[in-house]
Formats: structure tokens, sequence, C-alpha cells
């Protein structure tokens, strides 16, 4: 007999986490937890109120599939049961990790992974001043790859020669949360190029980024806001270079593993991103870390507070979870 438990959980950010959209310092997270014969899986999503989802929205989705849940309900059968989105999420990754526990067989194997081995993840700069971006980026100089938030009006093409004089060695990604216009793009590209950035990501907003076929791009671009599931997918052909897949916008890891492999049969380079969550929001997406060319899964390093037990982190070399975590 399977019961399900769902939980808002509130984890602090250490400091201040803002984007082009504004500024968070608690992450808060809806957990999925199935006990079925002794065995638990959990799975974690995260919210966002950029795809019109809440707190207590999600948690209700979750708990309107109690019945079909504890009943039994299959990875694939909840695929046709939910919409893409951070409530499946939470449900699909609990199912993996559930699967995992009851047969002894680990998630990346599952998923055809044989060898999972640590990956280096991106370090998020927040947005904020020039000189402020400056002196963060400055502080995580020793972390390989730093992505740095854009997309506020006026001062970005400042902003974009500050951080790479600060950390002149350092690969760097723009993120520019949808916060540039067709006005500014070409310029802000140009900066990003001189400053030797090696992508950038979501530079328009999803509702008017067919300007980016129009336009040179000098500089490999990633939809993020833009993509979501395979049936975003074709759209974005001809207009960006890589796609950032996470697991809060696919639905979970069923979905995102369907979704790299239609991305890479287009010919897409993949990111594997995050929202800021926990430790057992990173652990399922760590499965499609090694065919990522950049992996973005630092949210428990910008948390004051993780789960326990949490992922092992050594400097920006994030390893593979532990059973005892997930999956």
């Amino acid at each position: 007999m399977r019961h399900l438990t769902v939980t808002i959980d509130r984890f602090p950010i250490a400091g201040k986490f803002t984007i082009a959209r504004g500024s968070r310092t608690e992450a808060v997270v809806v957990t999925a937890t199935i006990a079925e014969d002794g065995t638990t899986g959990h799975g974690e999503c995260v919210p966002y109120a950029r795809y019109g989802e809440t707190v207590e929205g999600v948690a209700a989705a979750i708990e309107a599939m109690r019945p079909q849940i504890e009943a039994g309900m299959t990875r694939e059968a909840l695929q046709a049961a939910m919409p893409a989105g951070a409530a499946r999420n939470a449900v699909d990754c609990a199912l993996w990790d559930l699967d995992a526990k009851r047969s002894g067989i680990r998630a990346h194997l599952t998923a055809g992974v044989n060898r999972w081995l640590p990956a280096t993840t991106a370090y998020t700069i927040s947005l904020d001043t020039p000189e402020a971006m400056a002196e963060a980026a400055a502080k995580a100089a020793d972390r390989p790859i730093l992505k740095v938030k854009f997309g506020a009006p006026g001062g970005d093409l400042e902003r974009i020669a500050a951080v790479r004089k600060a950390v002149p060695d350092a690969t760097l990604i723009a993120d520019a949360n949808e916060g540039w216009t067709e006005d500014n793009l070409a310029a802000h590209f140009a900066a990003c190029a001189d400053a030797g950035f090696a992508l950038v990501e979501q530079p328009l907003p999803a509702k008017n980024d067919g300007y980016l076929g129009k336009i040179s791009r000098p500089v490999p671009i990633c939809a993020d806001e833009s993509v979501h599931d395979r049936a975003s997918l074709d759209r974005l052909v001809g207009l960006y270079d890589a796609v950032n897949i996470k697991l809060d916008k696919t639905g979970g890891l069923t979905e995102a593993l369907a979704l790299a492999d239609a991305a890479e049969a287009r010919g897409f380079s993949i990111m594997i991103g995050c929202m800021v969550g926990t430790s057992l929001a990173m652990a399922p997406a760590m499965v499609l870390a090694p065919r990522a060319r950049f992996v973005d899964l630092d949210g428990p390093l910008l948390l004051a507070l993780d789960r326990e037990p949490g992922l092992r982190f050594d400097g920006s070399i994030i390893y593979p979870p532990e059973p005892a975590l997930w999956g």
C-alpha cells in the first residue's frame, strides 16, 4: 500500500538572490514523499511564478493526484495524467527514487547512464551594480565557470566588462532572464563576444525571441524560458544553439531525458539547469550531467541551509548523490 505525503519546506538563501525579475531571500519548495512497503521515495520541486505557479497551487495539484498515486501510478502513466511543470516534477522524481530503492538498481543505470561521474557546476553571480558584481565575481575567482545575471534596465554593458575584468580566466555564461530588448540586443551580444563569454542565455522574452533569427549571433545562444518540454522544441531551431533543461519545466526526469534525446537529434547542445532549491532537487538532474555542455546545479551552494544528507561539493565539483539522498 502506498502513501503520499506533500509538504512545503523553506530554506534560507545565503544573502540575497537577484535576477532581472526580482530578489529572494529563501527557497520555498514542495516535497513529495511516496512510501510503499517500508521503502520511501522523495522528490522536490520549486514552483515558479514566471510560469503561473504558486507554492500552494503546486501542492494542491499533487494532492489532487493522491488517489492515482496511492493506487500505484507508474511514471509512464503520470506523464499523461499531469502537465509538464513543477508539480509533476516532484511526483516523477519521487517515483524514480522509490523505484530505485525498491529494485536496488540506481536511477542513473535505469536511465542508461553507466558511469555517473562528478561534474563541474557553474556558480551564479546575482544581478547588482557593476562594482558589486565584480566584487562577487572576484570572491568566486577560484570557481572555473560563473553564470552571471543581467537584464536590469541600463548598465549591463558596464556589468559585462566589470565582471570579465574581475575574473579574466573564468568561463562566463551571461543570463539575461528575458531582460534585453531588440533595441539593445546587438550591443549586448557584441559586449559579450568582446569579453569572451561562452554562452548567452535567454536574452529576449520568450514571446519575442523570433528576432533571434534576424540578427547576427556572435556568441552561442541558449534557450531557457523558451523551452519547457519536447512540444516547445521545434520552434527553437534556427533561433538558439543550446537548450537549458530544468526538471521543474519538463515535469520531471522522465520528460527531461526524452527532451535531451530530441534536442540532441536537432543539433542543440544541452545545459542542465535548476531553480534555487536543495540537493534533493539537484540530485535527479545530475543524471543528465554526462550529456551536458554546461551543468548549472549550484542551488545548494546558494543556500544558508541545505537538506541532510545533501550532495557533496568540492568547490564547484558536484558529486552524484548517495542513495540516502536520492536514486
